[in-house]
């Protein structure tokens, strides 16, 4: 992974953090939208630390395999990559 590691585990610290709060919230039956808004809140996160990983991929693998003339399979992973964002 060529992403900068120290700021995708600060992401995936801080995402997980906010789902133990979650779990807490729902235990202690806080108010829906509270919850809600925690658990959007969270997803954000987790797609900033998404996104990094495809933005150093893209700069690095992608870039690699196509200079080496390997782009066809890059190309697929991508693209099956953005199908399940589309979802």
């Amino acid at each position: 992974m060529v992403a900068d590691k120290e700021k995708v585990t600060r992401l995936l610290k801080t995402a997980r953090g906010q789902l133990d709060g979650l779990l807490k919230m729902v235990e202690e039956d806080r108010y829906c939208i509270d919850i809600s808004n925690q658990l959007m809140a969270t997803q954000a996160i987790l797609k900033k630390a998404n996104s990094e990983i495809i933005h150093a991929h893209l700069g690095c693998c992608v870039k690699e395999a196509f200079e080496n003339g390997n782009a066809e399979e890059k190309i697929d992973e991508i693209l099956a990559v953005m199908d399940k964002l589309s979802k």
